[in-house]
């Protein structure tokens, strides 16, 4: 049996995982995300954003973007997101989540 120390310590290893792979596949879009698996960076944001506020720390949605695009998420959108297909937009109509994401 693992005690919480480190589970909480892989979890968060694989949380930096997660975003290091990422980081280095920017050219997967968001909506590209969306469409398959029902979450993208901005999602993880989010979830960043109220785990924050569940442990009491103050932070805002750009703050939690910053952290999951590594930069700030306007200079992440113009280096690497291009304009949505309408065959993404088609698919994410179909897929996205009930729950507004």
């Amino acid at each position: 049996m693992m005690d919480k120390t480190t589970q909480t310590e892989l979890e968060a290893a694989a949380f930096r995982a997660l975003l290091k792979h990422l980081d280095e596949r920017s050219d997967v879009q968001n909506i590209d995300l969306m469409n398959l698996a029902g979450f993208c960076r901005n999602c993880l944001s989010k979830w960043y954003m109220a785990a924050a506020a569940e442990h009491g720390v103050s932070m805002n949605y750009d703050e939690a973007r910053e952290i999951v695009y590594g930069m700030p998420y306007e200079v992440w959108k113009e280096k690497n997101q291009s304009p949505a297909t309408a065959e993404q937009l088609a698919a994410y109509e179909i897929a996205k989540p009930k729950d507004g994401h």
